[in-house]
């Protein structure tokens, strides 16, 4: 056990609510004579169920833990020795042990494996009889081939479903983060118009804007511009494709996915545009307004993704739009896409408490829109927690 030193991090989250955490996945792994959870992430966007766990978050080396029932937690990352730079002991909780390894996937097959051979050596050692694995899509092929080729004589059992009917739900602090996500998210989108001008290309406009999320509490952002003259389709774009400069008259197309304090995440998109906006993206926009609204009011408690779905695809039919192929919606906590999400594959249900983003994105007449937002499942019924305004923002 460590010395936990909360200063040192800028927004740690409670011990109760790692506790609480603890207690529901230990009470699910009790259930199924689950002896031993293991998890790993390598990357900063979709690296929530280690940070579920331990609060600590995988940057670009893989971070693995080994969640006993009981037990405290090992934590292994790249590193030497017992002093590994991505878990440092005083920002462990709950952790028994923290293991350094060499672990350089692109470098040679036996430095792909260090972690998955101290899962193994670690787990006979304990003489572990079933052994759960969570978010088996998350792992490295390196790591779970190992782990399955030399976990002999033991039961290896899918643990991802119980853990994230766990995940889905926020708890009242955690929903505070979500809160505090989207503020800043509106705060940003607000300030936009400050620094979105004629001349500026692209990636500027997202330096500008990594700049304010990282000094209101960020931790990672992507940032997603798309800009082109009235119409023609401005698009998604990823960071190495922002390289256009952007002209008085253009739209521009931005979206937020940064996750906030603490790392929660939540989206947020609109179009700007610098001049005035065609009547066809007038309509558009105001479409996608509705298509937003009416997948929000199907967030109940009870409703799968497959139903929302459907539902969602009928009225694009009756507005006259292409049938959406992609995830329409989806969970947010710690990662930035995680369950429910809203297409035909996921079977759990809507639950009060979940943080859902809505991004329904459309096309017509050469405009493109999308329209993000998070919403809150309540009891009172779905809860926008952006508060930026849902139109199109013309800047003179």
């Amino acid at each position: 056990m460590y010395t936990f030193e909360p200063e040192k991090m800028r927004f740690p989250i409670s011990d109760d609510e790692l506790e609480r955490r603890w207690a529901l996945v230990r009470a699910a792994m009790k259930k199924e004579n689950v002896d031993i959870l293991v998890m790993q992430n390598d990357q900063q966007y979709r690296s929530g169920m280690v940070r579920y766990f331990t609060d600590i978050g995988s940057l670009s080396n893989p971070v693995t833990v080994l969640f006993p029932i009981n037990d405290e937690m090992t934590v292994i990352a790249n590193g030497g020795g017992y002093n590994p730079a991505q878990t440092p002991a005083w920002g462990c909780r709950g952790v028994k042990t923290r293991l350094g390894v060499p672990i350089f996937p692109t470098y040679v097959e036996e430095l792909s494996t260090r972690d998955a051979q101290a899962v193994v050596d670690i787990i006979k050692k304990r003489g572990d009889k079933k052994v759960g694995l969570v978010r088996i899509g998350s792992m490295l092929a390196s790591f779970y081939k190992y782990i399955t080729e030399n976990l002999t004589g033991v039961e290896l059992a899918e643990f991802t479903n119980q853990i994230d009917e766990i995940k889905a739900v926020k708890s009242p602090e955690e929903i505070k983060f979500v809160r505090k996500s989207a503020k800043i998210q509106d705060y940003v989108a607000a300030a936009v118009p400050t620094f979105l001008r004629p001349g500026k290309y692209e990636y500027e406009i997202r330096h500008e804007i990594r700049h304010l999320l990282s000094d209101l509490g960020s931790e990672e952002q992507l940032i997603m511009i798309g800009s082109a003259p009235i119409g023609e389709r401005a698009g998604h774009n990823g960071h190495f494709f922002q390289n256009r400069r952007i002209e008085k008259g253009d739209q521009v197309f931005i979206m937020l996915e940064p996750n906030g304090p603490g790392g929660y995440w939540t989206e947020l998109s609109r179009t700007w545009v610098l001049g005035e906006p065609s009547k066809d993206l007038m309509d558009v926009w105001a479409d996608g307004v509705k298509a937003q609204a009416y997948t929000a009011s199907l967030l109940i408690p009870g409703n799968t993704g497959a139903y929302i779905y459907q539902k969602y695809n009928e009225s694009l039919t009756e507005l006259g739009y292409d049938q959406e192929t992609r995830i329409h919606a989806h969970g947010q906590g710690y990662d930035l896409m995680e369950r429910p999400g809203v297409r035909g594959e996921d079977p759990m249900p809507i639950q009060l408490n979940m943080n859902i983003a809505i991004h329904p994105t459309l096309a017509k007449n050469g405009a493109y829109i999308s329209v993000t937002d998070n919403f809150l499942v309540t009891e009172n019924g779905p809860e926008r927690l952006h508060q930026f305004p849902q139109k199109i923002i013309i800047i003179d």
